[in-house]
């Protein structure tokens, strides 16, 4: 399944055609919006033409090739694998999940929530999706890509903490053998507990049990699925840098920064703040962005991050780079600037690096130390 290849390039035909349907689907509940988006994005997929390559922002990270640093975030795609769709949107990479190792429903609906005026949502979805030999058949099934294909794994609802790790490694290895990645989510808010398996000691050993399992994987498969770790907006600094050494500890290979946020500190009074759940888009960013150079600062290159939460322009995607970040996810974004925003972020910042004289790689963490407030 290793990609090599494109970039996206949805048209401007693309753009103006959501901004006249983006009405009509935010008067449909978010979550059939997202069913209907869904299906519309696999027929477009079918018809539009192959993106061209983008070589000055491409790289290679973990022995995989990534034509652009713009990623789909975990949850858009829980399990649908609707794969070739994201990567005709123009997307670097795609991140399935979060995936369980039995099928799980959810929290009950409603559990996802918009909030337009800060283009932000709300969701407390429960990692609902058709469980890991479901998605690794769907995964199978699949033709080469043009990037990297990830999966996002996490326990289920009702498996304690303490067997978590053979939830973690089953989810691993039913879906690794079809993926180009996989990322273990301790730091979603919405299983309950789930974000104490982020304590050093705990994350250290379920890191440890995982890490096994890859390297399994590569002495039968003479492959290794990269391992990478979600992290948490909402810890201290101190604890950001005990959680960056049991992630790197443990065996992984990288961090993603970062899951949503419980805080309401940037909605206060907005009619949907005090629904329960993670909180992404805009208002998450100054978080996402400091717990990012954090983590670069304790790590640096030993264990690259994906930046992730409340990136929306291009001007977004260049600080988080900056902060440390070697590569961006979006979600929130895709769902209000629509599905021309993976190619935008990408032209301007291809601009904003060129403004500057730097490579991708040169601008990783320039501004760490000052973003983290360090």
């Amino acid at each position: 399944m290793r990609g090599v290849g494109a970039a996206g390039n949805c048209g401007v035909w693309c753009a103006r055609v959501y901004r006249l349907l983006r009405p009509l689907l935010f008067l449909l509940p978010p979550e059939a919006a997202h069913t209907v988006a869904g299906a519309s994005l696999w027929t477009w997929s079918r018809l539009a033409r192959r993106p061209r390559a983008r070589e000055a922002l491409s790289q290679t990270l973990w022995g995989l090739r990534f034509p652009n640093p713009v990623g789909l975030a975990a949850g858009m795609d829980k399990g649908q694998v609707l794969v070739p769709a994201w990567f005709g949107l123009g997307f670097g990479f795609v991140e399935v999940g979060t995936v369980t190792p039995r099928p799980q429903a959810g929290n009950p609906r409603p559990r996802l929530f918009r909030l337009p005026e800060h283009r932000a949502i709300v969701n407390r979805m429960g990692f609902n999706n058709p469980g890991a030999a479901r998605v690794a058949q769907r995964l199978s099934r699949l033709p080469r890509q043009p990037g990297p294909v990830g999966v996002n794994v996490g326990r289920n609802k009702d498996t304690p903490n303490e067997r978590a790790a053979d939830d973690y490694v089953s989810a691993f290895r039913a879906l690794a053998p079809h993926a180009d990645y996989a990322a273990i989510n301790v730091s979603s808010p919405n299983t309950p507990g789930l974000r104490a398996l982020q304590a050093a000691d705990e994350l250290r050993a379920l890191v440890e049990q995982v890490a096994r399992a890859r390297d399994e994987l590569q002495r039968s498969s003479g492959r290794r699925v990269p391992l990478l770790v979600k992290v948490s907006p909402d810890e201290p600094p101190r604890g950001l840098d005990a959680i960056a050494d049991a992630v790197v500890e443990g065996g992984a290979d990288g961090l993603i920064a970062t899951n949503t946020t419980t805080s309401r500190d940037a909605v206060a009074g907005h009619e949907r703040a005090a629904e329960a759940g993670g909180l992404s888009g805009p208002p998450l960013r100054d978080a996402a962005e400091r717990a990012c150079a954090r983590l670069f600062l304790r790590v640096g290159s030993r264990a690259p991050i994906v930046g992730v939460g409340g990136i929306a322009t291009a001007e977004d995607a260049y600080r988080r780079v900056r902060a440390g970040a070697s590569l961006l996810q979006v979600y929130t974004a895709l769902i209000y600037g629509g599905p021309s925003v993976a190619r935008e972020i990408q032209d301007g910042l291809a601009r904003l690096l060129q403004r500057d004289g730097l490579t991708l790689l040169q601008a990783v963490g320039v501004d760490a130390k000052r973003l983290a407030g360090a």
